[in-house]
């Protein structure tokens, strides 16, 4: 694979450059990202093909291995060190459905707190304390693009922001963010995570509950919670017409968002986004909800 070196710091700055080969995954060594290139582009050197990974899944936090689902076998932990070579590997069994704070085992070497870099962001986390979602990395830009691209500064809250994952990105590029969480772990890293990312004069952090921290208007309102439906009501109090809900579920939830709008006096216009695969038979999905 042809690729070029990129510190990780500037991966934030080359986002839109037309020679990087988007079939393809970068390979990070250290502080520096080897980005593949198309086949008409400049390059730096040629890694070789590295042999397919066939054991359990699992994903990188720092350097961290995460497990989701049924709990690994103890040979599948051990082709988990050998192939990655991680610090320590983590078993997360589930979410605590409010603050989502997780269960979790140590199953191999030390997990604490880690300096994560997704995205030309970092993140600094405990992931045995706290949720960080990779699988949500496409909507993270997703959300940052679109705020990006917006015709004027955005007001935006994050109603259920754990420790920065779409506020970072959003105010990154550019939106003026209410991030607020409930987690008081989660929130020392949100402020951590903010401060790091010279992003202070962009987001206003609140600790408590959503519903008691909304004010003023917003252009848009992220509601990325499975439960975000029951907030709803409380959302639409504090947007005018043009502004765009995010309503995060599994499984879509447009009917009872369409009745919940109209008993509001708004109609809308609703997109529906599928994220990521959540269960055998359940998405986890996003509607973006415009209001008229």
């Amino acid at each position: 694979m042809r690729v070029r070196a990129v510190p990780k710091e500037k991966i934030r700055s080359i986002q839109e450059e037309d020679w990087i080969d988007r079939t393809r995954s970068p390979y990070a060594e250290g502080e520096t990202l080897w980005v593949p290139v198309k086949d008409d582009a400049a390059f730096d050197c040629v890694i070789p093909k590295r042999e397919r990974y066939k054991g359990r899944g699992f994903f990188m936090i720092g350097e961290i291995a995460v497990i989701h689902g049924k709990k690994p076998a103890r040979s599948e932990v051990e082709e988990i060190v050998q192939f990655r070579q991680p610090q320590g590997v983590l078993w997360i069994e589930s979410l605590n459905e409010v603050t989502r704070t997780p269960s979790t085992e140590v199953l191999w070497g030390d997990v604490g707190e880690v300096r994560h870099q997704e995205n030309g962001y970092i993140y600094l986390l405990d992931p045995g304390k706290v949720m960080f979602s990779q699988g949500n990395r496409v909507e993270k830009m997703r959300m940052a693009t679109l705020v990006r691209n917006s015709d004027f500064e955005e007001r935006v809250a994050d109603m259920f922001a754990g420790i920065g994952y779409f506020t970072i990105p959003i105010a990154g590029s550019g939106g003026h963010v209410h991030a607020m969480e409930i987690n008081p772990v989660a929130f020392d890293y949100l402020k951590k995570n903010i401060s790091v990312n010279g992003l202070s004069d962009y987001v206003v952090a609140s600790y408590g509950d959503c519903k008691d921290l909304l004010s003023g208007i917003y252009n848009r309102i992220l509601m990325g919670h499975f439960d975000a439906i029951k907030f709803l009501p409380a959302a639409l109090e504090y947007v005018e017409t043009g502004s765009t809900i995010h309503v995060h579920s599994i499984g879509s939830v447009e009917k009872q968002i369409r009745k919940i709008c109209e008993g509001a006096g708004f109609s809308a216009t609703i997109i529906v986004h599928k994220v990521k695969k959540y269960r055998p038979h359940d998405w986890h999905v996003v509607q973006d909800v415009t209001l008229q």
